[in-house]
């Protein structure tokens, strides 16, 4: 049996935390930033964690050695 490949585009996208959970950027701080309130701003600067049922599936078929 071959190795699997690692999808790249997931791999730049998620990280995993010490306890295994699933970890991305929050979208929507690229551009158009005078319209949002500062404390938006703020709550998007901090990542965000994959629910159980997604997380799965992005360690399973996206990065099998993540």
């Amino acid at each position: 049996m071959p190795k699997m490949k690692t999808k790249k585009a997931a791999a730049k996208r998620f990280s995993f935390t010490g306890t295994g959970k699933v970890k991305y950027k929050k979208m929507n701080l690229r551009h158009i930033l005078t319209k949002k309130s500062a404390k938006r701003k703020r709550h998007l600067r901090a990542s965000g964690i994959v629910n159980e049922a997604d997380a799965a599936k992005i360690r399973k078929q996206l990065l099998p050695y993540g």
